[in-house]
């Protein structure tokens, strides 16, 4: 992690991990939504408290500013999964045939 502070790369990185992290957590809504629905909520909500602890508990400023970009991502993961049921309901993403729907 010296390196990268050294080398004035710890922006550059961070950005890139966060795009990263952000862009993996798209796939993720549609996937969680389509087999487990809005139930799955919860797992994000634990994977976000989860990820405040260690970026409380960990001293680099990198890998701190990552757990938290991957804490708020999996709050805004929520959020997504509620509206992903909505835009299956517009018919905007298929639905799951083995999954019974509310609407």
């Amino acid at each position: 992690m010296e390196w990268l502070t050294d080398h004035r790369l710890a922006g550059i990185t961070i950005g890139i991990c966060t795009f990263l992290i952000i862009g993996l957590f798209h796939p993720v809504v549609v996937k969680a939504e389509y087999y487990w629905g809005t139930r799955c909520w919860w797992v994000f909500l634990l994977l976000g408290l989860a990820s405040i602890v260690l970026s409380l508990m960990v001293s680099s400023i990198i890998l701190s500013t990552l757990a938290g970009v991957f804490a708020f991502s999996s709050f805004w993961t929520i959020k997504e999964v509620f509206e992903q049921e909505e835009r299956v309901k517009k018919g905007w993403f298929p639905k799951n045939p083995r999954r019974k729907y509310n609407f």
